[in-house]
């Protein structure tokens, strides 16, 4: 499901502001002039077009058309937000990094930190064809073989990004390579506090059990942070092929089995429970598509670690989606964002948290 862009998102110019509205997402004449000056559009607003891409709910990301041309703006939401949050820039320096490995991530073409142009710093990069597998396969890819050979290539492309040597790609700085795990809940913790709109207490009981029973990391790679099948995108024909990985702005430098446990939260087996609307990936419960257990294995003989307290990766990352989707819900309620899809988190969050408390016990 791709999200609609609202009447009062896209401006022409920034004086048609109206008295007391949203600050506009975009902003085209000084778009299409940037735009022209790096060869990127001929620099007439008029013959823009406008288009949003994927079904994101966090960054606005849009598919930008302009003399033939197309690429993707990717900027960070309306405000207000927590702090650190929404840094594109920091995703854009990273997605330059990998440019020179074997990683499978969109090149990128501008950055731009002058907020004053759209409203907010942004960068462009290219546009990745194929296809986003979520709820519904391809049909040149609905195969059982095929199947398994999206599974396998997210797993792989998975090991690929923990296999590359992050100093010498020029990420220095990027992240602390150690303390990932004890940052993690340093940090949601206190977005919790920032974000929460109510009272939960299955929130601080699960937060103090992840605290209680911290395991032990293994030595840090780069961590994409959001990792899942929605935000790759596969080579529309077979083979099954990932061609890119989306969406890095959670990326930092940490413990690697953090990806694994929150790409198994998503991963739905055919006998799992319904999880309602918060089941992003409902594809993987069709026949053909590997178990949660036989993508562990994939991953420990791809990258020979061990996925060692399962239980407590998959809890860390059902414990951040809760503080993340409370910190989106309060958005709605504030009035800072037009998305249906947000404004109904209300009880979904209630019960992501009961599920994250449920699996801290011994829950699968």
């Amino acid at each position: 499901m791709t999200q609609a862009l609202a009447p009062d998102d896209i401006i022409r110019r920034r004086g048609d502001v109206a008295e007391g509205a949203r600050a506009p997402l975009l902003v085209l004449e000084p778009l299409a002039e940037l735009l022209a000056a790096n060869g990127l559009g001929d620099g007439d607003p008029a013959g823009m077009v406008v288009a949003p891409v994927g079904d994101g709910h966090s960054n606005v990301t849009v598919a930008i058309c302009s003399a033939g041309r197309e690429v993707i703006l990717r900027r960070p939401p309306r405000g207000p937000l927590p702090p650190s949050a929404h840094d594109v820039l920091r995703e854009a320096r990273l997605l330059r990094a990998l440019e020179a490995t074997a990683v499978r991530a969109p090149k990128v073409l501008l950055t731009c930190e002058d907020a004053s142009v759209i409203g907010a710093p942004f960068y462009l990069m290219e546009r990745v064809d194929g296809e986003v597998i979520a709820s519904a396969m391809p049909a040149p890819l609905d195969t059982l073989d095929e199947r398994r050979s999206v599974a396998n290539e997210l797993i792989d492309a998975l090991a690929e990004l923990h296999g590359v040597d992050w100093m010498a790609a020029g990420l220095e700085g990027f992240g602390k390579p150690t303390g990932y795990l004890e940052r993690q809940l340093r940090r949601f913790g206190g977005l919790w506090e920032h974000n929460r709109t109510r009272d939960l207490p299955a929130v601080e009981r699960v937060g103090e059990w992840l605290a209680a029973n911290l395991p032990e990391s293994p030595p840090a790679t780069i961590v994409h942070g959001d990792y899942r099948l929605g935000n790759t995108i596969f080579a529309s024909e077979p083979p099954a092929r990932l061609a890119a990985i989306l969406d890095w702005e959670m990326a930092t430098i940490g413990d690697p089995l953090a990806d694994l446990g929150y790409l198994m939260m998503f991963w739905s087996e055919a006998d799992d429970p319904p999880v309602g609307r918060f089941d992003l990936q409902s594809v993987t419960r069709l026949p053909g598509f590997p178990t949660r257990s036989e993508m562990i294995a994939r991953y420990e003989e791809r990258s020979g670690r061990s996925m060692r307290a399962q239980n407590w990766y998959l809890t860390l990352a059902l414990w951040k989606s809760v503080v993340f989707m409370e910190g989106n819900y309060k958005r709605a309620v504030a009035g800072t964002t037009d998305d249906p899809y947000l404004k109904s988190f209300g009880d979904g969050v209630v019960q992501l948290a009961e599920r994250a408390l449920e699996v801290s016990q011994g829950a699968s």
